[in-house]
């Protein structure tokens, strides 16, 4: 599964679409607005942002990076990815098809 925020829900919304569309993702889900609390350049900032849940394969993490780098408005665009180590076979299997 791979983590990333955007700064708008049509941003958010472009990504996912565009993931979709490649095959490089089974489901993506857009989670907000969520308030982020972080330092940049020195000074801490809260933001409005948009979480989205990437649901994929390790194999296709690199062209995922790409997507997100060249759709996210950000410098360094938070792009975290996280093994799924357990869940429903189907599922599972669902999401590799």
């Amino acid at each position: 599964m791979v983590i990333t925020t955007t700064s708008d829900k049509k941003t958010a919304r472009k990504i996912s679409k565009i993931l979709i569309e490649k095959s490089l993702a089974g489901c993506c889900q857009i989670i907000g607005p969520i308030e982020s609390h972080y330092v940049w350049k020195k000074r801490i900032e809260i933001s409005k942002e948009y979480l989205c849940f990437i649901k994929t394969s390790k194999e296709k993490y690199k062209n995922i990076e790409k997507v997100i780098k060249n759709n996210n408005p950000y410098k360094v665009p938070e792009i975290i990815a996280i093994d799924i180590t357990k869940g429903l076979k189907s599922y599972l299997n669902w999401l590799n098809e």
